[in-house]
C-alpha cells in the first residue's frame, strides 16, 4: 500500500528539521469504538449456539419420537399377531393337531414385546428395537398420549393375564379358548386404541418437527437481522473511515499542492512514493512519477561522484544502527548546482538542497523523507554580497593605496581622470543616429582610447577599483560596437558606467585635497619610476611572468602638459604589452634557455635635438607569422590578401583597432586597444615610432619627438 505523508505534525512529526516517525501504537486493546459491532458479534454467535443446541435437542427429541412412532406401530402390529395367533392355536386343537412351535413362539414374543412396549410408553424403559438393539423409549407425557395408554392398559392388563397361561408349555383348551374370547371381545377395540396411539405419537413427532422448523426459521430471521444490523454498522464505519481517509488526502493533496518544496518519500530500494508534491516535478525540471528511481533522476543533474557519495549516504541512513544526527552534516546533497529544464524546455541553472529525514516504525527504518529546496536566491543573495564586500574591500584597499602613494601623482591622476571622463561625456552627448554609422565607430574607438588610458593610469597607481571599473566599461563599448543593432540607441547604456567611474575619481578627488584647493607640485623622478615598476610588476604577476623591471622615466617631469602625458600613456601601454605579448611564462622561458625572470626595460633620454622613449624586453619576440594567422581568424582578409603583403605590412596591423593576439581577454589585454593608444599619441606627438624586434630574443619599442 502507498505511504501518506506525515504532514500534520500531530500525526507524526514535521518534514523539515525533525525526525518524522510512524503515530505510536497503543500498548493496549481499546474497542470503544467498536462496542456495538462487538455485542452484535457477541449476539450472533449466542444465537448460533442458541439454536445449534436447540436445533441439536429437538433433533434428539425428533429421534425419540421416531422410535416411539415405530414401536407404537409395532405395538398395534402385534396385537394383532396375538390375535391371529390365538386362531391358529385354536384351529390346531379343533382340528386335533399339534400346535406349531412357531406359533407359539410367535404368541409368546409377541405377548413380551407388546407387554414391553406399553410398559415403556408408561415409565420409559430400554427394550430391543426394530432390528433387534437396545433402544431407550421415553414415557409420553402428552395428556391424549396418557390417557390412551391408560385405556391400552385397561384392555391389555386382562388379555395379558389370560396369555400367561400359554406362555409355557402344557396350557389347557379351556386356557387357550379364555384367551381367545377375550382376544375376540376385544381385539377390535384394542386395535382402535392402537391406532389412536399410534396417530398421536405420529402428532408429537410432527409438532416437534414443526417447533425444530420455526427455531430454525426464528434463528436465520434473527441471525439474519443481526447480520443487517452488523453490515450496517461496518458500513458507517466504513464510510466515516473513507470520509476520514478523504479528508485527510484532501489536506495531504492541498498541502502537497501548495508547498513550495519539493516533498516525497524514499523506499527502501530507492524509489519515489506515491505522494508528491507538485514543486518536485519542477524542481526537478521533469514529470515525476511513482516508483520512479532516485538516483536515476539524480543522475544527469549532479557529478557521478557526487551520486556515489549521495548513494552511500541514502544507505546509512537506511541502516537502524547509525546515528541520523551524526550524519546529517556530511549530506553531499545539501548544497548542489543543477541544470534543470524549465517549462519552456529551456536550461535553467539552479541550485537545490535535499534534506533527508528517517521515518521509523519500532526500531526499523521505513522510509526516508525528502525535502528539496529551492536555494537559487539565497545562492545568488550570498554572491552578491560576497561580491559587494569584495568590492568594499577592493575600495577600502583603492583608498590605502591612495593615501600611499605620491601626493603629486594621486593629484597629476585625478586631474588627467576627470578631464578625460568629462570629455568621453561630450563625445557622449554629441553623438547620434544622425552621424551615420562609420561616423559613430569613430567615435567610440576614442572613447575606447581614453577608457583604455584611464586603466593604465589608474593601473600605475594601484587603484585595481578605478582600472576594474574601466575595464568593465571597455566591455560595454565591445559589445556595443559587436552588437551590429542601432548604435546611437545602443550608446543609451554608456552614462551608467561612466557615471559610476566619475564617482570613484570624485572620491579620490576629495581624498587628494583638490577640492580644497590644494597647490599643485611636481612628482618626484623616483615616484614615477616606481609606479611604473610596480605596474609592471603588477600586470606579471597577474599574467603568472616572473620579471625584473628597470624604469628610468625620471627625466618625464621635465616635459610640461600634454606632452608629459602623452610619453606617460604611451610608456604605459608599451609596458603592458610588452609584459603580456613579449615576456614569456617562466617555463617556456626555460625550454628556450632564458632566465626564469624576464628583463623590462623603460627608458626616457633627452638629448640635444630629441626626446627618445624606449621600451625593450628580451622576449619571445614579435612574430609576423602569428600575426598573419590571426589576421586570417579575425576575417579581416582572405588568404590570397595576406600573401600580397610583405611581413613588415603585416607587422604594421598591431597598432590597429581591435587587433590582439592575446589567448583571451584581460586586464591587460586583449581587446587591441593599447597599441592604438600608442599610435594615436605618437600622431599627437608628432612622433616617429621604431619598430626592431628578432623572435625568441627581443622587442623594442622607440619613440624620438623633437625636444
Amino acid at each position: 500500500m502507498a505511504a501518506v505523508l506525515p504532514l500534520d505534525p500531530g500525526a507524526g512529526g514535521s518534514y523539515v528539521g525533525a525526525r518524522p516517525t510512524r503515530r505510536a501504537r497503543p500498548t493496549g486493546l481499546s474497542f470503544g469504538k467498536y462496542r456495538e459491532i462487538i455485542i452484535a458479534v457477541a449476539f450472533f454467535l449466542l444465537f448460533d449456539i442458541g439454536v445449534l443446541v436447540l436445533n441439536f435437542y429437538t433433533s434428539f427429541k425428533i429421534d425419540q419420537d421416531t422410535v416411539a412412532i415405530n414401536l407404537a406401530g409395532r405395538q398395534r402390529y402385534v396385537s394383532q399377531r396375538i390375535a391371529r395367533t390365538l386362531l391358529e392355536l385354536d384351529a390346531a386343537r379343533v382340528a386335533q393337531r399339534p400346535y406349531k412351535p412357531e406359533t407359539l413362539a410367535e404368541l409368546r414374543a409377541g405377548a413380551q414385546i407388546f407387554d414391553l412396549s406399553h410398559k415403556a410408553f408408561r415409565v420409559g424403559a430400554t427394550l430391543p428395537g426394530g432390528d433387534g438393539k437396545p433402544v431407550f423409549l421415553e414415557a409420553v407425557t402428552s395428556p391424549r398420549g396418557r390417557q390412551l395408554e391408560g385405556q391400552i392398559e385397561s384392555l391389555w392388563r386382562p388379555y395379558f393375564e389370560r396369555l400367561q397361561p400359554l406362555m409355557a408349555d402344557g396350557f389347557t383348551p379351556q386356557q387357550l379358548a379364555d384367551a381367545l374370547a377375550y382376544s375376540q371381545a376385544n381385539n377390535i377395540k384394542l386395535l382402535g386404541i392402537a391406532n389412536d396411539f399410534v396417530t398421536e405419537t405420529q402428532a408429537i413427532g410432527a409438532s416437534r418437527a414443526s417447533a425444530l422448523r420455526m427455531v430454525q426459521t426464528g434463528g436465520v430471521l434473527l441471525a439474519l437481522l443481526n447480520f443487517i444490523f452488523i453490515l450496517f454498522k461496518f458500513l458507517t464505519r466504513l464510510r466515516t473511515s473513507d470520509a476520514a481517509i478523504e479528508a485527510a488526502n484532501e489536506e495531504n493533496r492541498e498541502i502537497l499542492t501548495s508547498v513550495r518544496e519539493g516533498l516525497f518519500l524514499l523506499t527502501a530500494d530507492c524509489r519515489l512514493g506515491s505522494q508528491l508534491s507538485k514543486s518536485s516535478h519542477t524542481l526537478f525540471g521533469r514529470k515525476l512519477t511513482a516508483g520512479d528511481d532516485f538516483f536515476a533522476l539524480l543522475a544527469p543533474l549532479i557529478s557521478p561522484k557526487a551520486l556515489t557519495d549521495a548513494r552511500d549516504y541514502v544507505q546509512l541512513l537506511f541502516a537502524p544502527h547509525v546515528k541520523e544526527a551524526l550524519v546529517q552534516g556530511i549530506n553531499p546533497l545539501s548544497e548542489v548546482e543543477v541544470v534543470v529544464k524549465n517549462r519552456l524546455g529551456q536550461d535553467v541553472r539552479r541550485h537545490l538542497s535535499f534534506h533527508f529525514n528517517r521515518v521509523q516504525d519500532g526500531g526499523a527504518v521505513r522510509h526516508l523523507l525528502v525535502t528539496v529546496q529551492d536555494i537559487s536566491a539565497r545562492i545568488d543573495l550570498e554572491a552578491r554580497l560576497l561580491g559587494e564586500r569584495q568590492r568594499s574591500q577592493k575600495e577600502f584597499a583603492m583608498l590605502l593605496k591612495a593615501i600611499d602613494a605620491d601626493p603629486a601623482l594621486l593629484r597629476q591622476f585625478v586631474t588627467r581622470a576627470e578631464a578625460s571622463l568629462l570629455e568621453i561625456n561630450d563625445i557622449m552627448r554629441s553623438t547620434s543616429a544622425a552621424h551615420g554609422e562609420n561616423a559613430i565607430l569613430k567615435r567610440l574607438e576614442e572613447i575606447a582610447r581614453r577608457v583604455h588610458s584611464l586603466k593604465g593610469d589608474a593601473g600605475t597607481l594601484g587603484l585595481e577599483t578605478v582600472a576594474s571599473q574601466a575595464h568593465q566599461f571597455e566591455a560595454e563599448l565591445l559589445r556595443i560596437r559587436e552588437s551590429g543593432g542601432d548604435l546611437g540607441s545602443a550608446l543609451v547604456s554608456l552614462p551608467l558606467p561612466l557615471e559610476d567611474l566619475l564617482s570613484k575619481v570624485s572620491a579620490l578627488k576629495s581624498l587628494a585635497g583638490l577640492n580644497r584647493g590644494a597647490v599643485e607640485a611636481p612628482a618626484s623622478p623616483d615616484s614615477v619610476n616606481a609606479a611604473l615598476a610596480r605596474l609592471a610588476l603588477d600586470a606579471a604577476a597577474d599574467t603568472g611572468r616572473k620579471l625584473q623591471p628597470t624604469v628610468r622615466m625620471g627625466s618625464l617631469t621635465d616635459l610640461d602638459g600634454e606632452p608629459a602625458q602623452l610619453v606617460r600613456e604611451i610608456a604605459v601601454q608599451l609596458l603592458r604589452n610588452a609584459v603580456v605579448h613579449g615576456i614569456e611564462a617562466p617555463e617556456q622561458r626555460a625550454a628556450a634557455g632564458k632566465p626564469a625572470a624576464g628583463k623590462l626595460e623603460v627608458l626616457l633620454a633627452r638629448t640635444d635635438a630629441e626626446w627618445i622613449l624606449s621600451v625593450r624586453d628580451d622576449g619571445a619576440g614579435l612574430s609576423a607569422a602569428r600575426v598573419r594567422q590571426k589576421l586570417l581568424e579575425l576575417g579581416w582578409y582572405t588568404a590570397a590578401q595576406l600573401e600580397s603583403f610583405d611581413d613588415r605590412q603585416i607587422v604594421s596591423h598591431v597598432f590597429k583597432p581591435g587587433f590582439s593576439t592575446a589567448g583571451a581577454v584581460s586586464m591587460h589585454a586583449g581587446r587591441g586597444v593599447g597599441l592604438d593608444v600608442v599610435q594615436a599619441n605618437v600622431r599627437k606627438l608628432g612622433a616617429r615610432l621604431l619598430l626592431s624586434s628578432t623572435p625568441g630574443q627581443f622587442t623594442e619599442f622607440k619613440i624620438r619627438f623633437a625636444a
